[in-house]
């Protein structure tokens, strides 16, 4: 069998350190590694209309937010298929067969889906086509055969929900569709990066996201700003480490080599920690590393960003070609689905 990766994301805005750590630098990584035959990265546009419905021009705008920042990571076109999911029209009438694989209750119990919808406030307005996102995004993932899904921790429960769906279709209609399974970020830290404001989640709708195109002083005025400790009032106080963002963030991104470039008077991170929960450590001291780590890594990332931001019809042809691809895959797929399901009425 293939070793196929399906992964993407929802065009909302740019993306942000939180989608770094949990998702794409992983994508690179296991772009570059070799072992995969195949690796498909979704736009999920399609997705994003079912709470942007009323306003497709954000989303057509964020197409392009997206393909940048993807880029602009390292993820290759030549390795990996870069597409658009509104193109594939495959996807769609595959969301429609799944459908009939779920029931509404169970959907509505996906923890996703219910943190998502709390979010957004739908109430008694919710779209039915958000609350049948993790069918749609079962179609996507099998459309491929992908049977590596790279995620993040917030999003296990849908790709569990694929599962579900994979396994009913291939009990009524025999062995057809792959199952696919998570592989999630290595660094604890980076399985739900925190916001720069202490919340749980780092959120665009939330303000308090720091993005991979965002400039050194932007960079800076948001690292300077961040939530900490709020019992640390004095530098001599003991301090949290485990709650508090600034060292989430160091977990995330420093190595040792920051330390001995940055602040050698530490060897690592575990020696600054300590420091900090005994007491005598200031939160600004904290920050200022935190920031030279955070500008060394997203430096590079935002002058790649600007060289692709510099022929953004380059960039959308590279997505036209990737949709094309897509599509003819997703395609083969469809038949073989239809063919399992014996409605593929006129074939000889």
């Amino acid at each position: 069998m293939k070793n196929i990766i399906l992964t993407g994301d929802r065009p909302t805005g740019k993306l942000h350190i939180g989608h770094y750590v949990g998702s794409l630098k992983r994508r690179v990584e296991l772009q570059n590694s070799d072992k995969f035959d195949e690796i498909y990265v979704m736009i999920a546009d399609a997705q994003a209309l079912t709470d942007n419905f009323d306003n497709p021009d954000k989303v057509r705008a964020n197409i392009t937010e997206v393909a940048l920042d993807y880029l602009a990571c390292g993820i290759d076109p030549k390795k990996s298929t870069i597409f658009v999911q509104s193109h594939v029209a495959e996807l769609t009438e595959l969301t429609f067969y799944y459908m009939n694989l779920v029931t509404l209750a169970r959907l509505e119990r996906n923890p996703t889906v219910k943190t998502e919808i709390r979010q957004k406030g739908f109430g008694a307005s919710l779209p039915m086509g958000f609350l049948t996102y993790p069918v749609s995004q079962t179609a996507d993932i099998t459309a491929f055969k992908a049977n590596v899904v790279p995620v993040g921790e917030d999003q296990l429960p849908m790709l569990e929900q694929a599962r579900e769906i994979v396994r009913s279709f291939n009990g009524l209609y025999g062995e057809t569709l792959v199952e696919p399974k998570a592989v999630l970020p290595e660094n604890k830290s980076c399985l739900r990066l925190p916001g720069t404001d202490g919340m749980a989640k780092m959120s665009k709708s939330l303000g308090n996201c720091i993005y991979l195109s965002d400039s050194a002083d932007e960079i800076k005025r948001k690292v300077m700003g961040m939530y900490t400790d709020p019992n640390h009032v004095k530098v001599t106080d003991p301090g949290n480490t485990s709650e508090n963002p600034t060292f989430i963030y160091l977990d995330a991104f420093s190595t040792d080599e920051h330390f001995a470039k940055y602040l050698p008077e530490y060897a690592n991170l575990s020696e600054m920690k300590a420091h900090y929960e005994r007491g005598g450590l200031g939160d600004m001291k904290v920050k200022k590393l935190l920031n030279n780590v955070m500008q060394e890594t997203l430096e590079p990332i935002r002058i790649r960003r600007e060289e692709f931001a510099k022929d953004i019809p380059a960039v959308w042809e590279m997505l036209k070609q990737g949709s094309e691809y897509a599509k003819s895959v997703a395609a083969q797929t469809l038949s073989e689905v239809k063919r399992a399901m014996k409605i593929n009425y006129f074939e000889k």
